[in-house]
């Protein structure tokens, strides 16, 4: 295991970059995270998308359909690739665990979708 240092402390992430302790989250952890996913800036928007999956995940326990992740912050249809590019990284900011069988894959490089569990 790794630890993911920001200014307010330090986490542990796994050798994937996903947080270890769901309750560690912060939304400073999160800026930490995206800055170690390379996206330099997290704004409100983004921070939106975040919100969102990790209330989604905490209720239902699943990764929420990215269409619904976006009607419901009022943005966009295409609102996490858009600002993600790839969907795992919103997943992995918004300090969430690595699910089993969910992975994404992209034909194109900006446009993502879930790969079907085979």
């Amino acid at each position: 295991m790794a630890q993911l240092t920001y200014s307010g402390g330090s986490v542990e992430i796994d050798d994937q970059g996903f947080l270890v302790n769901l309750e560690d989250w912060t939304e400073e952890v999160a800026r930490a995270m995206a800055a170690r996913e390379g996206i330099e800036q997290l704004d409100e928007e983004m921070m939106e998308v975040i919100r969102f999956m990790r209330s989604y995940y905490m209720k239902f326990k699943a990764f929420p359909i990215l269409n619904y992740v976006c009607k419901n912050v009022d943005q966009p249809r295409n609102c996490v690739s858009d600002e993600f590019i790839n969907p795992e990284k919103a997943w992995k900011i918004a300090g969430l665990p690595k699910l089993a069988g969910v992975h994404f894959i992209s034909t194109d490089g900006q446009h993502y979708i879930m790969e079907p569990p085979t």
